[in-house]
């Protein structure tokens, strides 16, 4: 690596750092939902390329984010942290599931599950409630 394209590096690396350090606790879980949903594009694609150590490796990596939105609910609000523990239970069940059968398509349905799940987040972090359908 070159000293520019290192420089770049640290930059975007510092940028990325100031951005999970200063930012608000809804935001957060929006960035955990978006690291989460890479991971799970990667391991979609490891499956279906038939490279089982990386889709190993990034599926590792979306469950410990899965297990980090859990751990990170505060169950004195009520019913909707308990809703979403299930939820992220749910995800991660049927996450191990896909990685033993590596199964693309299973993570796939996760993944569009976790998306859902991530623009409601993304409403509440920009100050709105999604709206009833």
């Amino acid at each position: 690596m070159n000293a520019q394209m290192s420089g770049y590096a640290s930059a975007r690396q510092a940028y990325t750092e100031a951005a999970v350090l200063t930012a608000p606790p809804e935001r957060l879980v929006v960035m955990l939902f978006d690291g989460a949903s890479r991971f799970l594009a990667r391991t979609s694609a490891a499956l279906r390329a038939n490279e089982p150590q990386a889709a190993s490796l990034n599926l590792r990596r979306a469950v410990a984010i899965i297990d980090e939105l859990n751990l990170s609910l505060d169950m004195s609000y009520g019913e909707v942290p308990g809703k979403l523990r299930s939820i992220y239970l749910f995800h991660k069940r049927h996450l191990v599931e896909a990685g033993v059968a590596r199964d693309a398509d299973a993570v796939d349905r996760v993944a569009d599950l976790m998306r859902e799940l991530s623009e409601a987040f993304k409403q509440v972090a920009d100050g709105g409630l999604p709206a009833e359908q």
